[in-house]
């Protein structure tokens, strides 16, 4: 079963987020736990500097999947994550929250950089270099201070963060934007379903990376295919299938590559489509190919 997270809330003590960093907030986060999918509502923007372990986070397109050594620009809203621990069995990072605010504050104080709200992706990666290293050691090094301190210190190094970014990865930084945790439109739908056609993922999981109640997801996801969202999946998934089989792909290979966990669901999946085993639908392609 997935987990459930809200952040930032979830990471302060009684699930209260400071009012004094109402704008910012850091915050270290480590597990141990087995691999598995958090649902995450971010209620607020996000830096995500990964320390140790690997992350998956599910999106409009690719899934992306971030290993150590890389940090993502989050914009606030539902996101489906997974983690995968390190080799030494932990997960490690440091979170730095920033509301829209912020953001936004940061282009009007350098009005000749790209101005924010034009990019087209809330989930933007970047690699960590020397100079981010550096970064991540001053903002652990921070000394306890007084409320208003902190504030404004924690505002000092989120405008030293991008301005580094907007002269070292412009175009990456270009292409962020910040989402409307609202904003659920039909484009949307459409490209969070057709980004993870071949992806282990639900519908369910669907509805919520839509910021979407389940029954209203079927609802508009009907009005845009004219059929269910499973039978949709099952088609697509299976076509995929049916090509890399007959490119003389292994059934064993397969079944993965269309967002299948076991080969024996998979099996079943293409032998309601197609009223044989992916074996038998190879071989049959085979004869038919190479009489």
């Amino acid at each position: 079963m997935d987990r459930m997270l809200t952040i930032p809330n979830d990471l302060f003590p009684f699930g209260d987020w400071p009012e004094f960093q109402a704008r910012t907030a850091i915050r270290s986060y480590e597990s141990g736990l087995p691999n598995a999918k958090t649902r995450v509502t971010l209620r607020t923007n996000l830096v995500s500097f990964l320390l140790e372990g690997e992350k998956t986070v599910h999106r409009p397109g690719e899934p992306m999947r971030i290993k150590g050594g890389q940090f993502l620009l989050i914009a606030g809203g539902n996101t489906l994550m997974s983690e995968k621990l390190s080799i030494n069995g932990r997960y490690r990072s440091l979170l730095f929250f920033f509301d829209d605010s912020v953001f936004k504050d940061f282009f009007l104080k350098y009005p000749g950089l790209n101005p924010a709200g034009k990019g087209n992706d809330p989930i933007v990666s970047f690699s960590i270099d020397e100079f981010i290293r550096n970064f991540l050691h001053s903002l652990q090094l921070m000394p306890a201070a007084n409320p208003d301190m902190q504030k404004n210190w924690q505002l000092l190094k989120f405008e030293e963060l991008m301005l580094y970014l907007a002269g070292k990865a412009p175009e990456s930084l270009a292409a962020f934007r910040l989402t409307d945790v609202h904003d659920a439109d039909d484009r949307q739908l459409m490209a969070v379903v057709e980004g993870n056609v071949n992806h282990a993922i639900t519908v369910d999981e669907l509805s919520f990376l839509c910021n979407m109640s389940l029954s209203t997801f079927k609802r508009r996801f009907a009005r845009l295919y004219a059929t269910s969202p499973n039978k949709w999946l099952l088609q697509k998934r299976m076509e995929l299938a049916a090509s890399l089989l007959d490119s003389q792909e292994k059934p064993s290979e397969v079944y993965h590559k269309v967002g299948y966990e076991n080969h024996s669901s998979f099996t079943q999946s293409f032998k309601q489509v197609y009223g044989v085993t992916p074996r038998e639908f190879q071989k049959r392609t085979a004869l038919t190919v190479y009489p």
